[in-house]
């Protein structure tokens, strides 16, 4: 098991929120965490789940999806195999979601199955007979490739979506019809609960994220998340981090505008 009190001491975030999200998960059945990278979005979709599966059988899968994710990666497609003797053969193969959900049909407790990086594929075309399921879930329909298939009950969907490479402007409305979704800010509050419970050796840490989050980056959808900082740090491995990684992303962000992201060197 795995309680609600856990979930909100692990990822920071209040109870009476957390209860919100999973109420909204199980009368749905899919939802999408979005926002810029290092908010914690696939930390928390992956302690979620765990709170969904907690005291039961279920299974927690996760698999992340890229440009070249495809139909047949994910629902079912034609692979190509070697008999004994040497002979080629084509066969019809589950993809990954259709394997995890044969799987969790065996079992009596909510099986989670988490996509992460969500918008880096095509989704529509990935998903294909699923954007029909995912909004009419008490129903089974014939797939492409034969068979028929419908999501088990006990199956939740979430997803993660990092809106610094694709505006959620962008999403296809279909998508948004079938899941809910929950915005992830780069959050000073919630990096100064973290440093709470985990004191830094730098004092001025959350005073610095704090001026990061809300003033290097104009657009929200970009800004820095305080993931990038929660580890253990002390002045020395704070200068190379902000070397290394905050700068190379103000550099990126304000390619056209290099005195700006120069404001924010860590000389200065």
């Amino acid at each position: 098991d795995y309680s609600l009190t856990a979930l909100a001491a692990d990822t920071g975030y209040d109870a009476a929120e957390l209860a919100r999200w999973v109420r909204a998960v199980e009368r749905k059945g899919q939802a999408v965490f979005y926002g810029p990278p290092g908010t914690g979005k696939t930390f928390v979709a992956q302690k979620l789940a765990a709170h969904l599966a907690g005291g039961g059988d279920g299974l927690i899968e996760l698999v992340q999806f890229h440009p070249a994710y495809a139909y047949e990666d994910f629902m079912q497609g034609i692979r190509p195999f070697t008999t004994p003797t040497g002979a080629l053969t084509y066969d019809m193969v589950d993809g990954r979601f259709r394997q995890f959900c044969r799987h969790a049909q065996q079992r009596q407790g909510t099986s989670v199955f988490i996509i992460d990086e969500i918008n880096r594929a095509n989704v529509a075309a990935v998903f294909g007979e699923l954007m029909y399921l995912l909004e009419y879930r008490d129903q089974d329909i014939p797939l492409a490739g034969g068979g028929r298939f419908r999501i088990p009950a006990n199956v939740r969907l979430i997803g993660t979506m990092n809106t610094a490479d694709r505006s959620i402007a962008l999403v296809d409305f279909a998508l948004r019809r079938r899941f809910h979704f929950f915005r992830f800010a780069a959050d000073p509050d919630l990096f100064d609960r973290w440093l709470a419970r985990q004191p830094s050796a730098v004092p001025y840490l959350g005073a610095l994220y704090r001026r990061l989050a809300t003033e290097a980056v104009d657009d929200p959808d970009f800004a820095i998340g305080p993931a990038v900082f929660m580890r253990e740090l002390d002045e020395a491995r704070l200068a190379r981090l902000w070397r290394r990684s905050v700068m190379p992303y103000l550099e990126e962000y304000y390619f056209d505008q290099p005195a700006r992201a120069r404001l924010w060197a860590w000389e200065g």
